[in-house]
């Protein structure tokens, strides 16, 4: 727990859950819920820890601060070292009826690494509140009395799936580059990472004219100097197959990614992607942190420092919580890719306009922000 910083922020709570009969082993840290109840989502891996939780659950406070939304910081992990969907099923919700307790006055769950929407159900399943999670299935409703107007209102899930994080993503790509004097149009870009969020940045980034030339997954780095196949990367995508099934373009090494010249790279993958073995090969204009944490304050201070414009995670990809708030409130899907779309031109404006002025770095900039906000709720 060294690691773990308590300050005049949080966190609030720190909750290791095990369950004896199952050997399940999670964390919930609720970090802050001066704005709202703590919201962001449950990641399940082999090796997550309570303190990697923790720097989650802390972006996740200054990224709900900046975004402007009713809601605190928070974060939650499985220990899942793999197996069937029963046993994933039966994980998930052990570890939903153990923090039932704190469901949603101080927590709202939603997806991260290996929960999407199926998980979600589960967990409102368990929890037997249907506000207890976001990004649960489009299919999965409630009817709502509107007592002041006389009439049922059905409210559905908006789950991931539909790509809010990677239109986030797009979006904050687009008006950084236009700040930047990069033409979004014909920009080299470069995605480390094609799960979710990296494939639906992919889609949106192609519709507004970007060139992707390298792609890469746990499977394959592939270049494409003059632009990737958009019907058979489609089709990888649709058929849940990998890179390494993609028939063209050069293969490079993982190493080698982190060399190719782009405009633009989008790191979408893992914690600390970016670090002291590849920083120095990087040769980009702006990069765009798909992921959260894709690298450490120390190595991102160090690429600014040499010019790359960077757009941290919390402002990059809060496409996916602005996703839940619309949820939250019971949009439609519409209505949630406009909410987002005019909160993130908003937010990468504010940020960018103000790191440019200052010559400071953006995630200086928006803590700053996000900082100023708390605080000031926290003296009313």
């Amino acid at each position: 727990m060294n690691s773990i910083i308590k300050d005049e922020f949080g966190p609030e709570y720190v909750i290791n859950i095990y369950d004896p009969k199952l050997k399940m082993e999670g964390f919930l840290v609720i970090d802050n819920t001066v704005l709202g109840p703590g919201k962001g989502g449950i990641r399940m891996s082999a090796n997550v820890t309570a303190e990697e939780v923790f720097r989650l659950a802390r972006t996740m406070t200054f990224k709900n601060a900046v975004a402007g939304l009713p809601f605190g910081g928070a974060k939650a992990g499985i220990v899942w070292p793999g197996g069937s969907p029963e046993l994933k099923k039966e994980f998930i919700q052990s570890f939903a009826r153990a923090i039932k307790y704190l469901i949603p006055r101080k927590y709202i769950a939603g997806p991260d690494v290996n929960t999407g929407e199926k998980e979600m159900q589960w967990f409102v399943e368990a929890t037997g509140n249907w506000r207890s999670a976001t990004g649960k299935p489009a299919g999965l409703c409630i009817q709502v009395f509107r007592k002041h107007k006389g009439y049922h209102e059905e409210k559905c899930g908006l789950p991931h799936e539909f790509g809010s994080t990677g239109f986030g993503v797009a979006k904050s790509a687009e008006v950084a580059a236009s700040l930047a004097g990069i033409n979004i149009k014909g920009a080299r870009v470069g995605i480390h990472g094609f799960g979710n969020v990296g494939s639906f940045a992919y889609k949106f980034l192609r519709e507004m004219g970007s060139k992707i030339i390298l792609l890469a997954d746990s499977t394959a780095v592939v270049l494409e100097k003059d632009g990737f196949d958009d019907k058979k990367i489609q089709k990888i995508i649709n058929s849940k197959k990998t890179l390494k099934d993609y028939p063209f373009g050069k293969k490079l090494s993982a190493e080698e990614f982190w060399a190719v010249p782009t405009e633009i790279l989008i790191p979408a993958s893992v914690t600390n992607v970016i670090n002291a073995s590849n920083k120095n090969k990087i040769k980009t204009k702006m990069i765009v942190e798909a992921g959260n944490i894709p690298m450490s304050e120390e190595i991102e201070k160090e690429l600014f420092k040499k010019g790359i414009l960077i757009i941290p995670d919390f402002i990059a990809n809060a496409g996916g919580v602005i996703s839940s708030y619309a949820e939250y409130r019971g949009y439609n899907p519409k209505k949630m890719f406009d909410t987002i779309e005019k909160k993130i031109i908003e937010n990468v404006k504010r940020v960018l306009k103000q790191s440019i002025k200052d010559k400071k770095n953006p995630r200086d900039v928006g803590m700053d922000l996000a900082i100023k906000k708390l605080r000031l709720k926290n003296i009313k």
